[in-house]
């Protein structure tokens, strides 16, 4: 039993080890179970090689030796390309020991005698490189293979290396369990028997059954799918997906959908298009009413560029810059109210929207300001003078937009200068009153000529009157 322990202590090394298993998802296996000792194939006899090794494999009851227990133990590991390797320690007890004696006494009708040996123990540990056929049958159940590799065997109070081609078939009755039958030619590196015709170091088959399971393989977040090929290995999801999850059902990985939560459509990486617009609700401003893509989903009844959401007129076009209305026309001149200086009053496209000054208003007004009264020497109206400038008001409010410069004049009565002060005086009085009536004071200037521009004779009464007024002259722009 030593041989025994000595085994099994090196099969358990051998988990620590690398070893041989059935897939990449589960790279780890461990197999254990019954196995069978045939003798016969290196017994000699038989009608050429072929006959020699292979009549009667499946003779159990005369030629097998089988130990009612478990009796291997087998641990593996994947390699990669369908290649794994493993370690497999056994022990069996040899009773049937065949020879190919034809003159002994109870041959068989070949010239075969199974005797017992004296019970010998039989240990094996063995190294093995395996090629699994599954994937290239394309098969989850049926996993046939081929095998090469090499051992050492203790065959009673002998030890000898054996070379170990060999076949196996295992059947998957899950992804992790399954059913694995195994058989090796164990060729021995030695003499059968010793000089006194005891078993020494005989070539056999070994035949194994048992149960395998596979392991190792690594799923954290327990969708049944392996981290290693799970996109998502964190997060539970869907195998068509690479486990990766669909939140919304839409058909989209989580990963892949801008819109996890809402179904949507795959065109919108996952987003709905709940109006059907072609522009997905989450870029949408207005996402239950189709529109354009150019006003971002939402809807342009009157063509005018502006959603109508922000138009302030949505059935009538209009710019943007006025809120999606037409520019008003107040006065109805042809100039919008934007553009035009007198919204208010009727005027002219060449004078921005304003009335024009004609010259008979200019006329009106001059005349208005002939009669214009002084008192003497002063810049102070006259009392019959203000009803006078009261009519030069209301022409001047008919034209807001029109700029006037108020001339004084005098006669050549007095010095120069004094006559140049008086008459920049007397226009600016007219100035300051049309302003306290109303008249912007941007639109007046004024100013004096003194007796320098006469219009009758200084020689006369009647001319000098003359030269004493205001005039009104418009500011062209």
């Amino acid at each position: 039993m030593k041989h025994l322990n000595k085994l099994f202590v090196a099969a358990i090394m051998a988990m620590g080890l690398s070893s041989h298993a059935q897939d990449s998802n589960n790279p780890w296996a461990i197999s254990f179970g019954v196995n069978a000792v045939d003798t016969k194939t290196s017994a000699g006899g038989g009608n050429g090689w072929l006959d020699r090794h292979f009549s009667q494999p499946f003779d159990v009851k005369d030629n097998w030796n089988i130990l009612p227990s478990v009796s291997y133990l087998s641990v593996s590991r994947y390699l990669g390309d369908n290649f794994s390797f493993g370690i497999t320690g056994s022990v069996n007890k040899i009773d049937k020991y065949v020879r190919f004696a034809p003159t002994a006494v109870g041959h068989d009708s070949r010239g075969y005698v199974v005797t017992n040996p004296g019970d010998l123990m039989y240990y094996g540990i063995d190294a093995t490189v395996k090629y699994s056929f599954m994937n290239l049958i394309k098969s989850k159940v049926i996993d046939p293979s081929l095998s090469v590799g090499g051992g050492y065997t203790f065959f009673g109070d002998s030890s000898y290396g054996t070379l170990n081609p060999g076949a196996g078939l295992t059947f998957w009755f899950t992804e992790n369990v399954g059913l694995e039958l195994a058989t090796k030619y164990k060729y021995s590196f030695g003499d059968r028997e010793n000089a006194f015709g005891t078993p020494d170091a005989p070539s056999h088959f070994q035949h194994s059954a048992g149960i395998i399971f596979k392991f190792g393989g690594k799923d954290t977040d327990g969708d049944g799918i392996y981290d290693k090929d799970d996109a998502c290995p964190e997060v539970a999801g869907l195998k068509e997906f690479n486990g990766c999850p669909d939140t919304d059902g839409d058909g989209i990985p989580d990963k892949d959908d801008a819109c996890p939560e809402v179904a949507g459509l795959k065109e919108f990486n996952g987003c709905p298009d709940t109006d059907g617009d072609g522009v997905p609700d989450k870029d949408d401003a207005c996402p239950e009413v189709a529109g354009l893509k150019a006003l971002k989903g939402c809807p342009d009844t009157d063509g005018d560029g502006v959603a109508d959401k922000d138009d302030k007129c949505p059935t009538v076009a209009g710019p943007k810059e006025n809120g999606g209305c037409p520019w008003p026309d107040t006065d109805g001149d042809g100039v919008l109210d934007k553009d035009d200086r007198c919204p208010e009053v009727k005027g002219t496209v060449a004078n921005h929207g304003c009335p024009e000054v004609s010259k008979e208003v200019m006329t009106k007004l001059n005349d208005y300001g002939k009669t214009i009264l002084f008192n003497s020497g002063k810049s102070t109206f006259k009392p019959q003078t203000y009803p006078v400038l009261n009519s030069i008001v209301e022409i001047l409010k008919e034209y807001p937009n029109s700029k006037f410069m108020i001339e004084g004049h005098t006669d050549s009565d007095g010095s120069d200068a004094l006559n140049q002060n008086l008459s920049e005086n007397r226009a600016a009085a007219v100035k300051n009153y049309l302003i306290e009536k109303g008249i912007a004071s941007d639109r007046l200037n004024s100013t004096g000529f003194g007796e320098s521009k006469p219009i009758a004779s200084n020689k006369t009464a009647k001319g000098k009157a003359a030269n004493r007024r205001v005039e009104v002259s418009l500011i062209k722009e």
